[in-house]
């Protein structure tokens, strides 16, 4: 007899919400009255990993040891993991843990067969700072909404940065990196420039001195270095090893922990740039990617309407493309509400309540979950390091009911992996010599420079031209030299020369790229 089977009914029915037939993650092992239950585990159906979820908890409950317990077993079975790794603890996936007291103790309590084991891992860095292959993103892939959230625009500064965007896009004036996005203002709202926005709304010169100066500002700031090429291509977070094991992911986050607000925005451009790549596969056996959104509250936070709502369809969306997603934060009321009627799989540790907007908090959180044979209240504030409260989707889609739990231990090492240790596995990655040499290539400001060059170089030619006519007399018959035609104005120059014309053709096909604006109004590339 099993040892759910002598559980009181009550817990029997919880019990038999989890007892699945096909392939499962296994959380751990059921609580209830205060005992643990090892006979009577706690999972996750593995096709039920695109349904979405979210691990919520107060700081120090355990929230990152779940993240890598998930990681762990779904790179076993072969799924791709992404990881965003704020304090730099999940960089140990790689390596086996160790068979400590605690651990041995935990394995024994839920009925794990605990062995250590790593896993592969690939380690990124956002421009490359700290230890990692460099994430760069041009500022065109990245796009007017993400990047307006990231200089903190309103409304009608996005509107305008979004007016920037489209005209460097339709005259094939690629904005790379972030001198070349200046540029293009710093053009548009001169003399020579402002009339090509007439017929698209126009570019106040207000507007235009708030976003360079935000520009300006963000680059003092050190965020040069996350735009840029070459471009990190979404597809290489998809990959899996010889061995069929899946790639776990790992972005390193500790050196720019101090820029939430950018790393966060990134996160959400790198789901996008899949959304948009990624084919539909309807409802797979498992999942292509499963993508965890650690600190998933910057994101929404002082975000706008049409900001939430592309989130919320981005996250509708993408399940059916095979990616899952997982936010990570401390309370459901973190998340909007109409993102988290899309998360179907929930992993809530522990909450703390010794203030009244703690207890509000704790309230609402409580509401969030279905009826339970638990008082969550009770439960949710008396839970352990290591325990949480768990419902996920069962195999025919409907909510598990309730389950308390005392979760497994991770496999790999619960710590970081050295600085030296990381920098080795990077140098030996497949990705490094593809990644690591940033390249600055011909783009908006080297053409609108040599654009304005080339007129300064003219203009001089004439004056020196003109100069031996004013010193040399001249008879009065000999008629003086016809005065010199209008010349044209930079724009003119720009737009008229042939290297401009060739350009613009060749904005849809050249290098095999196609510039579509999606919901974030991110660039979409054919690679």
């Amino acid at each position: 007899m099993s040892d759910s089977e002598t559980l009181p009914a009550k817990a029997q029915e919880i019990a038999a919400g989890y007892d699945f037939t096909g392939p499962a993650l296994d959380l751990g092992a059921l609580l209830w009255d205060g005992r643990c239950h090892p006979g009577a585990s706690v999972r996750i159906p593995l096709p039920m990993l695109n349904r979405h979820g979210l691990v919520a908890g107060a700081t120090g409950t355990g929230k990152t040891k779940t993240l890598q317990l998930i990681a762990e077993q779904l790179s076993a079975q072969g799924v791709p993991v992404f990881l965003a790794d704020i304090k730099g603890d999940l960089s140990g996936i790689a390596q086996p843990g160790r068979a400590d007291d605690r651990v041995q103790g935990r394995a024994a309590e839920v009925g794990q067969q605990w062995a250590p084991a790593g896993f592969p891992a690939e380690f990124l860095a956002l421009g490359g700072l700290g230890h990692g292959i460099p994430v760069r993103a041009t500022v065109t892939s990245f796009g007017p909404v993400l990047l307006s959230k990231v200089l903190r625009l309103n409304q009608t500064q996005e509107q305008s940065l979004g007016l920037i965007f489209h005209y460097a896009d339709t005259k094939g004036l690629e904005l790379t990196d972030l001198k070349d996005l200046r540029a293009v203002v710093a053009f548009l709202t001169s003399d020579e420039g402002r009339a090509e926005l007439k017929n698209i709304g126009g570019l106040s010169t207000a507007t235009a001195g708030v976003i360079l100066r935000s520009l300006t500002a963000f680059e003092a700031q050190g965020m040069t270095d996350f735009f840029g090429e070459p471009e990190f291509d979404t597809a290489d977070l998809l990959r899996t090893a010889p061995d069929g094991r899946g790639v776990v992911s790992v972005l390193e986050l500790p050196a720019v922990q101090d820029k939430p607000l950018l790393f966060s925005t990134f996160l959400m451009w790198l789901l996008a740039d899949l959304f948009h790549d990624l084919p539909e596969v309807g409802d797979a056996d498992r999942p292509g990617l499963v993508f965890f959104f650690d600190e998933a509250h910057l994101l929404f936070d002082d975000a706008s309407k049409e900001f939430l709502d592309a989130i919320t369809r981005t996250v509708r969306l993408i399940r059916s493309k095979g990616v899952g997603v997982f936010f990570v934060t401390q309370t459901p009321k973190d998340v909007p509400s109409d993102v988290l009627a899309q998360l179907g799989n929930r992993v809530q540790h522990a909450l703390r309540a010794f203030t009244p907007d703690d207890q509000k908090a704790l309230r609402a959180t409580v509401k969030t979950f279905p009826n339970s044979a638990y008082d969550l209240e009770e439960l949710l504030t008396g839970l352990g390091i290591g325990e949480a409260v768990v419902t996920v989707l069962s195999e025919k889609g409907a909510p598990t009911p309730v389950a308390a739990t005392r979760l497994r231990a991770p496999q790999s090492l619960m710590g970081p992996v050295d600085g030296a240790g990381l920098d080795r596995a990077v140098r030996e990655s497949s990705l490094h010599e593809r990644y690591a040499q940033a390249v600055d290539r011909e783009s908006a400001y080297e053409k609108l420079t040599a654009a304005q060059e080339q007129e300064q170089g003219r203009e001089q030619e004439q004056v020196r031209a003109r100069a031996p006519e004013r010193t040399r007399g001249r008879p009065e018959s000999v008629p003086g030299p016809k005065p010199p035609e209008e010349e044209p104005s930079l724009v003119e120059q720009v737009v008229s020369s042939g290297m401009f014309r060739s350009l613009a053709r060749s904005v849809g096909t050249q290098l095999g790229r196609e510039i579509t604006r999606s919901l974030f109004g991110t660039a979409r590339r054919r690679r």
